[in-house]
């Protein structure tokens, strides 16, 4: 009995210690200077990160109080209201140093070297505008998490991509490959627009999404979860500060320092984490 005992000990351990391979060690984290931070967006060719301000009373309020602020990969704050004009933005996409950010019912266009918004790409219909991607040949896809839909924009013209979703938020495009978040649960979109399940079982929040190596990625959930998903579909839950009440939203990746940008939204902070 006890040989068994030590066996099935050890067998435990040994899952356990297969199961949990990917931690995150925290590099810094900034002052709360922010006004609710939604969204990170990680800028390889400046070396900047942009933070997407909600601020206002609601997060879906059309008030004209919310911003783009503007920092650097070591935690320094550039400008916490870099540029003003946005209702309540949220996900972020960057093509040719041109910034599209997800405004409720529209996507904003800004051109990042007068720092200053250039244009207005209305989307008709659309409810609650959340995440963006943008393919290789600036394609944008962006999320309408209570229109339960994916708009498609090309050429500044905006279609209906895919619907009939749960609750869509979290985007990215990789190559040729297309992923969605959707209610718990990672999806790739099929040649034929058909969903295949990559993981479920994550909180209902799912919202920001990025390519760690190879097929892993890392999954944040907004109620204070981080997941990492491996390319098997198996998850490693890497954070939870849900009863600290800290939110984990849209996050930005430096796939490089593998350094992940974690904005805290009712905290008005930034946390960076290295995945190791």
């Amino acid at each position: 009995m006890k040989q068994l005992l030590l066996f099935v000990s050890a067998f435990l351990l040994a899952f356990i210690t297969k199961a949990q391979t990917h931690q995150l060690v925290k590099k810094w984290e900034t002052d709360t200077v922010f006004k609710v931070p939604e969204s990170v967006l990680y800028d390889p060719d400046h070396q900047l990160l942009y933070v997407a301000n909600i601020d206002g009373k609601q997060p879906w309020e059309k008030d004209g109080a919310g911003s783009i602020g503007k920092m650097d990969v070591t935690g320094k704050v550039i400008d916490a209201e870099w540029i003003t004009g946005f209702n309540a933005p949220k996900g972020m996409g960057l093509y040719h140093h041109t910034l599209y950010v997800a405004d409720v019912d529209r996507v904003v266009v800004v051109d990042l070297h007068q720092g200053k918004i250039i244009s207005f790409i209305e989307v008709s219909g659309s409810q609650a505008l959340n995440d963006i991607t943008i393919d290789a040949n600036g394609v944008i896809y962006v999320s309408d998490s209570r229109g339960k839909k994916i708009y498609r924009i090309k050429d500044g013209v905006p279609s209906v991509y895919l619907e009939n979703l749960k609750g869509p938020n979290g985007l990215l495009v990789r190559g040729n490959d297309f992923y969605v978040l959707d209610q718990g649960g990672m999806y790739k979109v099929n040649a034929d627009k058909s969903l295949a399940l990559v993981t479920d079982g994550m909180e209902g929040g799912t919202d920001g999404i990025e390519n760690v190596t190879g097929n892993d990625f890392i999954i944040s959930c907004w109620a204070g979860v981080i997941w990492y998903v491996n390319a098997d579909g198996s998850k490693e839950k890497l954070l939870d500060t849900r009863d600290q009440k800290i939110n984990t939203a849209d996050i930005g990746f430096d796939p490089v320092t593998k350094t992940v940008f974690v904005p805290t939204f009712w905290k008005n902070s930034v946390v960076a984490y290295e995945v190791k």
